[in-house]
């Protein structure tokens, strides 16, 4: 049996009606999420014999669902008869509705069985999970060493003046702290009756991972947990909802009733949208939480938010000057900013090397080497039409700068038709990830071979640098597919434009099922660390790498 208490008052922050729980289970589909997820508390218990008590001033009726919601005023009923035989050994589980944690399960197994006391407070803690190093210090606050944490830990600690994450009580003295079958609101007046009915009660602290819901922060986290583990989906019931043909859906949305999206809007999931929204034309909703009967302006951004009516200003929010792809669902914000959660997208001033310097230097690199190959080319031409029947050259789909789509070309190495079959060699291909090479590739023409090895069949792509779609240095060009595994590694990457050369190119050791790693690990740090000196490093590398294949073909 567990109980999970929504407090009025949890510690010591006062009910202004205006808390983010109360937003949460009066909108609907928010509603769903948060009840099934505080039932199961994301990663504690589970089961069916669970009651979510609420307070009565929230106007929520109760229900009969599992779990079960629960109005409370002065005491909290638990649907608990004291008067049934309990369990010997079993936990009676009252749990702080404020705060979704995660535990390991072994541990609490281990410490709920080893200890001797009545009632156990726990609070989880994420400076005792594991990987973790304590500094030691004297009374004097001298450090006298460190302590290195390998796994999860459990230790003692003093009785908190406030309820805990997680109460648990033996069911066997139930009946001595349920009052008919209720418990007190007030913490101080738990610890009261244990003390009263000679209730030994201990407090234990937890490693693990708790997450507010009264913030914002723990408030998107659990919903992105839920919707990653739950099964939704796009919800885009045409008779409740009216969305425009041309809307972009981008992972897990979940869509309440009556909601208005305009044309060319763009909603990236995680997210979740309340009933009666209206997306206007042109807005970019990413990874948030929308309350009922919000109005979302035309080209607005909305980027790991939650956004309630009544307190919305959007004049604080940032607002795309644009109204295409690239410059609304790829924000420009600073790589280091913790704001509104973790991203590696980076911006860089506009008299900067990367914001300008960079692509002057790129420029005059395209036309040198256009001009250098300008005799070369035809000559390359006549022999792909000679060796095999096709087009010069291949264009493929690939992602730029802020996601913008551009035809990246090469010359011609493989017969026609051949991307088309690679999905069926992907059995045998001997990198992992989502990039594809196999040693004796059957698709490969014989001047195609030479052209590969030699690097030449890149020449082409010095055209996408001109036309500043591409730069010399950078990541390596992905099409959307590939850019999708990895959140993190897509928005780094797709803050500077792909480019011919790059460090994982130069960098990357081929050793097996280690390619995407190395892959995700080197453009990353690129973008991180991107300046004139790791270009010019790179380049070096990249003229150093060609000249030794280019005579070994000979």
């Amino acid at each position: 049996m567990r109980v999970i208490i929504i407090h009025k008052n949890n510690n010591s922050a006062s009910d202004s009606g205006n808390g983010l729980l109360r937003f949460a289970f009066s909108s609907e589909p928010i509603y769903r999420v948060i009840v099934d997820g505080v039932g199961k508390n994301l990663w504690l218990l589970g089961g069916t014999n669970v009651v979510v008590a609420i307070p009565e001033g929230w106007g929520l009726k109760p229900c009969l669902s599992v779990p079960k919601i629960m109005p409370y005023a002065e005491s909290v009923p638990t649907g608990f008869d004291v008067r049934r035989r309990t369990i010997r050994n079993s936990w009676f589980v009252v749990s702080n509705g404020r705060f979704a944690t995660q535990i390991n399960r072994e541990l609490l197994d281990k410490v709920l069985t080893c200890i001797r006391a009545d009632v156990v407070a726990v609070n989880i803690k994420p400076e005792s999970t594991g990987k973790q190093e304590k500094v030691r210090l004297t009374a004097q606050g001298k450090v006298v060493g460190f302590h290195r944490l390998y796994s999860d830990s459990a230790e003692l600690a003093p009785v908190p003046a406030y309820w805990p994450h997680h109460i648990f009580i033996k069911t066997n003295v139930l009946d001595r702290l349920l009052a008919g079958g209720t418990l007190p609101v007030a913490f101080s007046t738990f610890l009261e009756r244990c003390q009263s009915n000679a209730l030994e009660l201990c407090a234990i602290n937890m490693g693990g991972t708790p997450l507010d819901l009264e913030t914002e922060e723990g408030l998107l986290n659990f919903c992105r947990i839920r919707l990653s583990e739950i099964e939704y989906s796009k919800f885009k019931n045409q008779n409740l909802n009216s969305i425009s043909q041309d809307v972009r859906f981008v992972g897990k949305v979940l869509l309440g009733k009556n909601v208005q999206i305009g044309t060319k809007a763009v909603v990236v999931g995680p997210t979740i949208i309340a009933n009666n929204v209206k997306i206007a034309k042109g807005a970019v909703i990413n990874s948030s939480v929308i309350g009922p009967d919000v109005c979302v302006p035309r080209n607005q951004l909305v980027q790991n938010l939650v956004v309630r009516a009544h307190q919305c200003n959007w004049k604080r929010l940032s607002r795309p000057k644009g109204r295409n792809f690239k410059q609304t669902y790829y924000p420009k914000v600073d790589f280091n900013n913790k704001q509104g959660g973790e991203t590696a997208f980076r911006a860089w001033p506009r008299f900067s090397y990367v914001g300008g310097l960079k692509r002057i230097a790129d420029c005059f690199a395209a036309i040198i080497v256009l001009i250098l190959f300008a005799p070369v080319i035809p000559v390359i031409a006549i022999a792909i039409k000679l060796n095999s029947p096709g087009s010069v050259f291949f264009r493929d789909k690939r992602q730029g700068l802020h996601g913008d789509i551009f035809n990246c070309l090469k010359f011609r190495t493989m017969a026609v038709g051949a991307d088309k079959i690679q999905d069926k060699l992907r059995i045998v291909s001997q990198v992992d990830g989502p990039q594809f090479k196999m040693a004796d590739d059957p698709r490969i023409s014989a001047v195609g071979r030479f052209l590969r090895d030699t690097y030449i069949d890149e020449v082409p792509q010095f055209f996408n640098v001109l036309f500043g779609q591409m730069s010399v240095v950078g990541p390596r060009p992905s099409p959307e597919a590939e850019n999708t595994l990895c959140p993190y590694w897509r928005d780094a990457r797709l803050s500077v434009r792909p480019g011919i050369t790059g460090l994982w190119q130069v960098c990357r050791t081929r050793q097996p099922m280690k390619d995407f790693q190395e892959w995700i690990h080197y453009d990353t740090k690129y973008v991180r660390n991107l300046s004139l000196k790791m270009d010019l490093w790179i380049c070096w590398q990249t003229i150093r790498k060609l000249v030794k294949d280019f005579v070994r073909q000979f």
